[in-house]
């Protein structure tokens, strides 16, 4: 048996038997939580006219923000390949600052708190 075939077995194997289990570990047992619908952080049985959170915004944007740094981050162990990577450095640790900056700014102001 050659490599390819054996990584192909052991893939699909691998693949069948995570799928077996997950269908036997979870406990099936339906109540009312489980089985409403889920409306972005409000009930959506009640009135359609009351006020919108906000905070809920709030979180998703700093999200995004941060998933974006992550993003902007990650060909960052690339830049000890170009004829400056001390250049590279300094940008990122500016970029990581600004964005720590930002965070702390956030919290102090307690846009990051959920519950008032």
């Amino acid at each position: 048996m050659n490599l390819i075939s054996a990584i192909m077995l052991i893939a699909t194997a691998l693949s069948a038997i995570l799928a077996i289990v997950s269908f036997w570990l979870p406990q099936i047992i339906p109540d009312h939580e489980k089985l409403s619908p889920y409306e972005c952080g409000f009930d959506p049985l009640g009135s359609a006219r009351l006020p919108f959170s906000l905070r809920f915004f709030l979180v998703a944007i700093l999200f995004l923000l941060f998933d974006l740094e992550i993003a902007l981050l990650l060909p960052l162990p690339w830049g000890d390949q170009l004829p400056s990577p001390l250049l590279t450095f300094c940008w990122t640790t500016a970029v990581l600052v600004l964005l720590t900056l930002g965070l702390v700014y956030e919290w102090l102001q307690g846009g990051l708190e959920w519950a008032e």
